[in-house]
């Protein structure tokens, strides 16, 4: 099978699902692809801007994807990708080797609600309830979902968004419940080894491993901001007593020296 071919195919069955297709419009119909499949595994609307595909170098790139937050959450999307890139290798026999899934940039969301429902956590649950259950085959046809390993998946320049606006922190009246950091480099592979995985369901895999960590490091920095947040506050109530007390130390002693 030409490399081309195989290209194709494989960003079709890892980010979409589906069976072979013909290459006429392939750009189209992956993005068209993309979003149907995207928003039926996520619960909530995801959106392409462009795909291109040069089968020449094997290598497809997704330019701005759009991931709306579950409901529930705000009208701001959960998270934006600014482009995934897909390079294969040669390639010969099941299973088919992607080298490299490249996700730049990404603008990801973490909101929490008032129970402390994380929206990421929603959408992750959605796809755990939507991915097809071990003993179920993904089609009846004869090699139409070959197996895949994808030997690295990069997720760099994360700019996170922590918000926990309608969060309750009970006593303590935190100002500031939103920020913005960066997250370094990280990588959410590989996927499918060592026997690979079937084509279908490697594209959810990878956002799952990446949610996975875009989560894990959402909630640590979460918490030191909560507590750098509670730990001020606490400073600031042992400065008010601390000047309560003085002041009141003040008057008892000049009330004591103006005494006859």
């Amino acid at each position: 099978m030409k490399k081309g071919l195989i290209v194709f195919a494989v960003i079709i069955l890892l980010i979409a699902g589906g069976a072979w297709y013909a290459l006429s419009g392939a750009g189209d119909f992956i993005r068209t692809q993309i979003e149907q499949q995207g928003s039926k595994y996520l619960g909530t609307t995801v959106s392409v801007a462009s795909v291109d595909l040069a089968l020449s170098e094997g290598r497809l790139t997704i330019s701005d994807v759009d991931v709306e937050n579950p409901d529930g959450f705000s009208d701001e999307d959960a998270f934006s990708l600014e482009s995934i890139t897909l390079d294969l290798g040669e390639v010969l026999s099941e299973p088919y080797v992607v080298q490299t899934v490249s996700i730049n940039a990404p603008e990801v969301l973490y909101e929490l609600d008032e129970s402390g429902q994380g929206n990421l956590l929603v959408l992750k649950n959605n796809l755990a309830a939507n991915l097809p259950k071990s003993n179920e085959q993904s089609s009846s046809e004869a090699g139409a979902n070959p197996l895949l390993i994808v030997e690295n998946v990069t997720v760099s320049n994360v700019r996170l968004k922590l918000d926990f606006e309608k969060l309750s922190t009970g006593d303590f009246e935190i100002e500031q419940k939103t920020y913005e950091i960066t997250l370094p480099t990280f990588n959410a592979g590989p996927i499918g080894k060592p026997n690979g995985i079937p084509a279908d369901q490697a594209g959810v895999a990878i956002v799952n491993e990446m949610l996975d960590n875009i989560i894990a490091k959402a909630k640590s920095e979460a918490k030191k901001k909560l507590e750098e947040e509670a730990k001020k506050l606490a400073k600031e109530k042992l400065e008010e007593e601390k000047d309560k007390l003085t002041d009141k130390a003040k008057d008892k002693l000049k009330g004591l020296f103006n005494k006859d």
